[in-house]
């Protein structure tokens, strides 16, 4: 393990494993005149910390069953093929492509695939700094957002409404609320 060649305090190179317990993988989408917020409560995922802070990489797998949105009927219609098919289609998957410091913050750049389609993404992140946990650990932590179009991962079911309008709005806000700890 050595210090990252990174402007960031404290940070050194290894792999971190995404804390459940502290992490959020969270969703916020227009339906009718507010919008629905929800999380998957089951995913997986590894950060490595390079020394060259840009040659980092991310990988995180999500269960795409796990999702909630405090409405199980909701949530159910969610699973189904008009939506998540998580049948057939069980996991939602990120792979880093590049990693950059924007300012005092980064962007982080990767393959987002739902249902077999695989797309380029990007996060605006945050980084919230680096600290030992009870137990001794190197812990990280980051806020991460970005907005994708639902259309484009084959996610289209809607119901229209009077005046042209759509029950369901095609913008989804992603938000990621992420802390990790240092292997051994």
């Amino acid at each position: 393990m050595s210090t990252a060649t990174t402007t960031i305090p404290g940070l050194v190179s290894g792999t971190y494993a995404l804390d459940v317990a502290h992490t959020e993988i969270g969703f916020t989408v227009r339906h009718l005149m507010t919008k629905v917020r929800g999380t998957f409560q089951e995913f997986s995922g590894e950060i490595i910390v390079k020394d060259s802070l840009e040659e980092s990489t991310a990988d995180v797998s999500v269960e795409l069953a796990s999702v909630h949105t405090r409405n199980e009927q909701r949530d159910g219609h969610l699973r189904s093929g008009d939506f998540f098919d998580a049948e057939k289609s069980p996991k939602m998957s990120f792979t880093t492509t590049g990693f950059k410091p924007e300012g005092d913050d980064y962007i982080l750049a990767g393959e987002l695939t739902i249902k077999d389609v695989t797309k380029p993404i990007e996060f605006a992140v945050e980084f919230l700094g680096v600290e030992q946990n009870a137990y001794g650990q190197t812990i990280i932590g980051f806020e991460a957002s970005t907005q994708i179009s639902r259309k484009d991962w084959g996610i289209d079911f809607n119901v229209p409404l009077e005046g042209g309008k759509l029950l369901i709005g095609d913008k989804v806000d992603i938000h990621l609320d992420v802390q990790a700890a240092l292997q051994a």
